[in-house]
């Protein structure tokens, strides 16, 4: 207990670290303005929460890898995991909200030992949309996982994997030695009961995020690169690419400042900044909850340890009149959603 107190306490001092570097003297001096600065500008601000559309669950944590742009320093020695009864109170908010898709995020969602049973139960549930962020190398870790294919079929599930390159350099390089053949494996087993071929109702999409300080380019352009790399020289099959740009929060931010690329990075981001991309980010019509329960707009801020802006703050207390309409809680990493043609965990939004 004592423990898992003083990580807690840990967790929180990093976060509030994280808050004030992205606050710091290129913003507070007016080198740059700040996100809200160019929201005002664009006469956006406030953003605002639209209608619901996807709840994000994040199960936990744990994850049988530690890539180097995790945005929840997700890795192996993680031990948080949402609980069955979490799971049950948001089971009952599926059953009775209006958004058209759920998407199970982690860590590597598939470790949380009720995530079987959570996708049985959310399946009759409903949803038109079910998504699992899987990062591809837990199925073929342990053969425990070996069927993850054939399951993911049975419930229609919507399969979205990271995957950084079409190399195996430049994969194992952002995501771990042997990740690149391994993350083939899964693909072609995935293939193999029909996830990603063409016509298929099976979905499979791969995301991919740069490896370094800069943005990603051209969307549709890289798909095409990926799929013509991917069928001549492995035979395998995907639907669609998403590109990400890298927010600079956790592992990133803190390769960002090691690296003394922050301050370019953030320069560019600014400069990239595109108005028309804000109308379309994810936190105004999703809603993310955390391994415990607690509510944030997304992810991102979820990692900042920055709760929505509403009396509504955690799962158990689920009121989505209260939720729509409420202001968006913003800081300096939202302009990577906000830079070039945009960033959400759908690929690009313009």
């Amino acid at each position: 207990m004592i423990k898992s107190l003083h990580k807690r306490e840990s967790e929180l001092a990093n976060a509030k670290r994280q808050q004030e570097i992205l606050s710091n003297s290129i913003f507070q001096h007016g080198e740059l303005p700040t996100f809200k600065t160019k929201l005002s500008e664009s006469k956006q601000f406030p953003l605002q929460a639209k209608k619901l559309e996807i709840l994000q669950i994040n199960l936990g944590y744990m994850c049988n890898q530690i890539c180097t742009h995790c945005h929840v320093d997700a890795g192996p020695d993680r031990k948080e995991i949402m609980s069955k009864d979490t799971m049950l109170q948001c089971l009952e908010v599926i059953k009775t909200t209006g958004a058209h898709t759920l998407d199970l995020t982690g860590g590597a969602p598939e470790m949380n030992p009720n995530f079987r049973w959570f996708v049985e139960e959310a399946s009759e549930a409903g949803i038109k949309d079910f998504i699992v962020r899987s990062n591809l190398t837990i199925i073929t870790a342990n053969k425990k996982y070996f069927d993850l294919p054939d399951f993911f079929k049975k419930h229609n599930v919507h399969v979205v994997s990271s995957m950084p390159h079409w190399t195996k350099g430049k994969t194992d390089k952002q995501r771990g030695n042997g990740v690149f053949d391994a993350s083939l494996r899964a693909l072609k087993m995935l293939n193999d009961v029909g996830y990603g071929l063409p016509n298929s109702t099976l979905k499979l999409d791969l995301v991919y995020n740069p490896s370094g300080a800069f943005l990603p380019a051209n969307q549709s352009a890289m798909e095409n690169d990926f799929k013509k790399a991917f069928l001549e020289e492995f035979g395998i099959h995907f639907h669609n690419l998403f590109a990400l740009t890298n927010l600079p929060i956790s592992r990133f931010l803190d390769y960002l400042i090691a690296s003394e690329n922050y301050e370019d990075y953030m320069y560019a981001l600014v400069e990239a900044f595109n108005p028309n991309a804000v109308k379309n980010v994810m936190c105004t019509n999703t809603l993310s909850v955390s391994w415990n329960g607690y509510l944030y707009d997304c992810d991102f801020n979820q990692m900042l340890e920055l709760p929505v802006n509403s009396k509504v703050k955690h799962i158990s207390d689920y009121n989505e009149n209260l939720l729509e309409g409420r202001d968006i809680v913003i800081s300096q990493h939202c302009y990577g959603c906000t830079a070039g043609a945009g960033s959400s965990c759908q690929g690009s939004v313009t």
